[in-house]
């Protein structure tokens, strides 16, 4: 089979391995990485053999490369500096709002730091069977495990992951309403009005990576998050260029541009997604990380000035 084939085969399957491997470490970077990989074992196997199931074959291996990389990410991470936050999927408001709700529904913050409490197993399990529809046959098959094992481990996976689904509202308009009112309230320094917008334990976590200044520890209650946030517009507002209205793994936010550094260029500064009830914001998510801002003016379609 010529080297092309092999591409058009891989290409029909490339969109859902992206979307596991995202799901199942948190980073594009590394995602993208896992893939190409798996094209060029996939590729190797077509010409040694016969791959009967293209897509069972590469979702076997994007897992198994997957859970390879997993296992040592989980022991940097107990390094990590600050709350860690995965890489953002920026896309536009203007969006589908279909694609948006199911962007929002299996990769939102609050879905994906649950899945970090899972073992890798469960993952993998959970992802697998819950978000991609994979029988549990192939499952077993992929994880080296009973089909019953299989099962257990995505029910203990949905049971984590359960609470992460109820807590948050899914009514796109009025959290960007909400949004909206807490940038106007943010940007006019009114803590009050800030205060008003978030529920009583809101939780503010701030994903630095010890590379760019961001709380280190969560921020939690309505009065200490809208003090907080005031504080760090107020100082910050002079190096900000534009804040850019943004969906950030589906929840309402915005990509905030700037030169933080004086450089004499326009970089993405950070990213800020708040997850709301339907009335008021009950958790926010700020990165601040620079390895996890590359892309990001790209993927969402909009170059620095």
């Amino acid at each position: 089979m010529s080297t092309d084939e092999d591409a058009v085969r891989f290409e029909a399957h490339r969109a859902t391995l992206n979307r596991l491997a995202y799901r199942m470490l948190g980073s594009n970077a590394e995602a993208e990485d896992i893939v190409q990989d798996a094209y060029l074992r996939f590729a190797d196997a077509l010409r040694r053999t016969t791959v009967a199931d293209d897509a069972a074959y590469l979702r076997a291996t994007v897992t198994r490369l997957a859970l390879d990389r997993l296992r040592s990410a989980r022991a940097r991470r107990e390094t990590y500096v600050g709350p860690w936050l995965p890489e953002p999927i920026v896309s536009d408001e203007a969006g589908n709002p279909e694609a948006t709700a199911t962007l929002a529904d299996d990769v939102s913050f609050a879905l994906m730091l649950a899945l970090e409490r899972l073992s890798p197993l469960e993952r993998a399990a959970f992802i697998l069977h819950d978000v991609l529809d994979v029988p549990f046959a192939e499952i077993a098959s992929t994880l080296h495990r009973s089909e019953e094992a299989a099962r257990r481990l995505a029910s203990r996976g949905r049971e984590h992951v359960r609470e992460s689904r109820t807590r948050r509202s899914t009514r796109r308009a009025d959290a960007i309403r909400l949004r909206d009112a807490f940038t106007a309230a943010l940007l006019a320094g009114d803590v009050d009005a800030v205060i008003h917008l978030l529920t009583d334990d809101v939780v503010l976590l701030s994903d630095g990576g010890g590379k760019a200044t961001a709380a280190i520890n969560p921020v939690v209650g309505a009065d200490h998050v809208a003090r907080f946030l005031v504080g760090v517009a107020t100082k910050g507002a002079p190096y900000i260029s534009r804040i850019v209205p943004a969906l950030l793994n589906g929840d309402p936010g915005y990509v905030i541009f700037g030169d933080e550094h004086r450089t004499g260029e326009e970089a993405v500064v950070q990213t800020l997604a708040i997850e709301t009830d339907g009335e008021r914001i009950n958790a926010i998510y700020v990165t601040r990380n620079p390895d996890k801002l590359r892309g990001v003016a790209a993927r969402l379609g909009d170059a620095p000035r």
